[in-house]
């Protein structure tokens, strides 16, 4: 065990560094300001245990060493019903997770044992009215097209802020 108790530990997938920003800054002119407490992120899980660390850090470190950075497209607005997301995807994303998910299988979190709709939140916890507006607003500003996941990102939830624990950089040679 880490040392760190029952902090559960975050997997998200690491955008290029232009996305990040832009998203980042669409997240900080549209989220709730009293509950923005993170940068623009993609979740892969939301909670595998504190325990788990080392294994997941050695996991990650050699899936980072094996995989290219992995190829993935923007496909525009998602509704999060009381929210609004850009919509991602990338099927060597979710291959990539996958692999984490048998790896820990048996250990994950009900949320965590389905494969994730990829998105980047830029606003949560609001009205359906105010959501759609948003959304008919940013959906001229989000132009389809593709990227790479740059690589993995481990963090511990501390119920808020997100403590981040370590990046792993996508460096192999072929797509997962």
């Amino acid at each position: 065990m880490s040392g760190e108790g029952d902090a559960p530990l975050i997997v998200t997938a690491q955008l290029p560094r232009d996305l990040h920003a832009r998203f980042t800054a669409m997240r900080t002119a549209h989220f709730p300001p009293e509950r923005n407490y993170l940068e623009a992120h993609v979740t892969l899980f939301h909670a595998l245990p504190a325990m788990c660390e080392g294994e997941a850090c050695i996991l990650l470190k050699r899936l980072a060493a094996e995989f290219a950075p992995v190829a993935a497209q923007v496909e525009g607005m998602m509704s999060l019903g009381g929210g609004t997301a850009i919509r991602l995807s990338s099927h060597g994303m979710l291959e990539v997770r996958a692999m984490i998910a048998d790896h820990f299988r048996g250990l994950l979190t009900q949320q965590d044992q389905h494969a994730p709709r990829l998105h980047v939140t830029v606003q949560n916890k609001v009205t359906a009215k105010e959501a759609k507006a948003l959304q008919a607003v940013l959906a001229g500003e989000i132009e389809p097209g593709p990227f790479a996941f740059r690589g993995l990102q481990l963090f511990r939830y501390r119920g808020g802020p997100w403590e981040q624990i370590r990046d792993f950089t996508f460096r192999g040679r072929h797509a997962p």
